[in-house]
């Protein structure tokens, strides 16, 4: 199998992945750290900056009520102001938010912005444990896929990455840079072994051929340690930065998106032409 030194070279894009520590309910306090953590980006070159899974709210809420309180519509005054840094800096900026629906409905969504103003939204679809009693309703819509200055970006939000079904459609989509916006929760692991959604994240990675940028947060909440395990990921697979886990930090990696174009893996394999759609499913179910 090839590996990254076997690659063709291409112009690259910086991309960021900004690790912070949102505070539940403190939607003033964490738009500052966000803008702090995408202008620090912006001034080490990134064009195309993630930030964490509903990083304008923090994420452990005490009820529905509380949860309701500070969900914003997609034109709110957050995703707003990633347009404006994004105009700003001529980036581009996924992130997650707490969405109000026009049907009242409360969504753990995801944004795409870039110097245009907001070009998709997405709303997760494979909610986590406390989302499903908090008021969260699923989205329904498949992970979307943007043409950008700096590349084809798709996103989707936190466990989502953790299904390759899902994972495959934003592959097969185009997409070049898949960006995540997660809150992974801090739990035991064997000594001596990397995080198991580090690992998932570069399968995703691996048998897509294409780049991926997961932003985590960090820090305690009402009583939960998080896992602070931001990472980017490059189209064979492997980190192309450094784990800084449970620590504020903004990591940067170049990245040459084009390559994730080509999905040959061998001079006879190709990870998307060699697929067999038809002999994965079993009668009456349907085709993935």
């Amino acid at each position: 199998m090839s590996g990254p030194a076997n690659r063709p070279g291409t112009t690259g894009v910086t991309v960021a992945v900004c690790q912070i520590a949102p505070r539940v309910g403190d939607v003033e306090g964490n738009r500052r750290r966000i803008r702090t953590a995408v202008e620090a980006a912006a001034a080490r070159g990134a064009r195309v900056v993630v930030l964490p899974e509903l990083a304008n709210t923090g994420y452990v809420f005490a009820d529905a009520a509380e949860l309701r309180s500070f969900a914003e519509p997609a034109d709110g005054a957050t995703v707003k102001e990633w347009e404006a840094l994004a105009a700003r800096h001529d980036l581009v900026v996924v992130g997650g938010f707490a969405e109000r629906g026009d049907d009242g409905r409360v969504h753990n969504s995801a944004a795409l912005v870039d110097p245009a103003g907001l070009r998709a939204t997405y709303r997760k679809v494979h909610l986590w444990n406390g989302e499903k009693t908090w008021g969260f309703t699923p989205g329904d819509a498949p992970p979307p896929v943007v043409d950008t200055p700096y590349g084809r970006i798709g996103f989707m939000v936190c466990y989502d990455l953790e299904f390759p079904e899902w994972v495959r459609l934003a592959a097969l989509d185009g997409a070049e840079l898949l960006c995540g916006p997660v809150n992974w929760p801090l739990y035991p692991r064997p000594d001596g072994e990397r995080p198991g959604e580090i690992v998932r994240v570069q399968a995703d990675a691996a048998v897509n051929r294409m780049f991926v940028a997961v932003a985590d947060r960090t820090g305690t909440e009402r009583g939960q340690d998080w896992l602070g395990g931001s990472a980017i990921i490059d189209a064979d697979g492997y980190p192309v930065t450094p784990l800084h886990l449970g620590e504020e930090a903004v990591l940067t990696a170049t990245l040459p998106l084009a390559d994730a174009r080509d999905k040959a893996i061998s001079e006879l394999n190709d990870v998307h032409a060699d697929r067999r759609p038809a002999l994965y499913t079993r009668p009456g179910e349907e085709r993935s």
